[in-house]
């Protein structure tokens, strides 16, 4: 298992991504992962491609339906050419009513549609790297035109790493059939990564005739821990007002009915559509706690997170962000003892 770092979400990553990503593949992350949330996902991973040598760099995820085949089938070239071979295209289908109504695109059978967009970018990248003739016609998306003039040509590293993200079993059968990888939803537990998604991507890859141990599986961790009481019950109570975000909606309750909890996501779904945001993490009992975040001290964490994940999560990253200079010694300490 290795332990990857996120970028923070909450300034503008351009910032300072030289310095966190020199910084991380100082510590010994595996993989340093950028989301699209309030920033464009792409952008900071060319400086961070500048600044680095060796880490693996990815966005976890940005999103594929705002964007044709074409557009981030290029990003993904020039990020795969420009880190020389360690850019991971992270992709992910939000749900509808950010791609309806914040993207202004179209969101109608994610799966399928996710499917046609993979084979649509695999297409082009083969017309690019071996000359063969642009012609891709599936039930999204069609191209069928590359002039010399748009052909940015063949690069030295061409198989690109496609991971998807997902909560349930029709993005877990995806990957497991095409995917080189597949980033779990922060809610999870080992229960439904066992029960619910890897038999998924068994069953995709069986589709295909693949192993489905060449599917990566990531996962993003709560944590609880600390060096004293109170920094622990400080984060306790951040962890579980996050869970009570994530399982109110709708998409993830999925999650919440594998552990029989339905009831509890349908109340917590009524408080945020009334927007009784204060009121939600009340909802999220100690046994909700226990399932979806790890809790040790500092030195016992990484054992913890072997017996929680072991056999379930290839690559695993704290739902914490990484920040140079501050609790360095945690992360070194958890990248020397996971990233033997």
């Amino acid at each position: 298992m290795l332990l990857d770092a996120n970028v923070p979400l909450d300034a503008n990553p351009l910032t300072n991504m030289p310095e966190l990503a020199a910084a991380a593949e100082k510590i010994g992350f595996g993989a340093l992962w950028t989301p699209e949330t309030a920033h464009n996902g792409y952008l900071p991973l060319v400086l961070a491609a500048e600044h680095t040598r060796r880490i693996t760099l990815g966005t976890a995820v940005t999103m594929a339906f705002p964007r044709s085949p074409m557009v981030t089938a290029q990003i993904a070239w020039d990020l795969a050419a420009y880190s020389r071979g360690r850019f991971v295209l992270g992709l992910g289908t939000q749900v509808r009513a950010h791609i309806e109504r914040r993207f202004s695109a179209q969101f109608d059978q994610p799966v399928a549609r996710l499917r046609d967009y993979i084979l649509a970018m695999r297409a082009i990248w083969d017309c690019w790297q071996n000359g063969t003739r642009m012609f891709y016609r599936g039930p999204f998306f069609q191209h069928t035109l590359m002039t010399p003039f748009f052909n940015p040509g063949p690069i030295e590293y061409p198989k690109i790493p496609v991971f998807i993200a997902g909560v349930n079993t029709g993005l877990a059968q995806l990957a497991g059939e095409l995917c080189e990888g597949f980033h779990a939803h922060p809610l999870n537990s080992a229960k439904y990564l066992r029960e619910v998604l890897h038999p998924q991507i068994a069953a995709g890859a069986a589709k295909s005739g693949r192993n489905p141990m060449e599917c990566v599986m990531v996962g993003s961790a709560f944590v609880i821990t600390g060096a004293d009481r109170a920094q622990r019950e400080q984060l306790r109570a951040s962890v579980r007002q996050q869970i009570s975000f994530y399982a109110s909606t709708p998409t993830y309750r999925s999650v919440l009915e594998c552990h029989g909890w339905a009831e509890e996501g349908e109340q917590l779904s009524r408080l945020a559509a009334a927007q009784r945001w204060g009121e939600m993490s009340a909802l999220v009992s100690d046994a909700m706690l226990e399932a979806f975040a790890v809790e040790a001290d500092p030195a016992e964490l990484p054992a913890a997170l072997k017996a929680r994940y072991a056999g379930l999560l290839d690559r695993v990253n704290l739902y914490l962000p990484f920040v140079p200079g501050q609790m360095d010694d945690f992360w070194c300490g958890l990248t020397r003892a996971l990233n033997r």
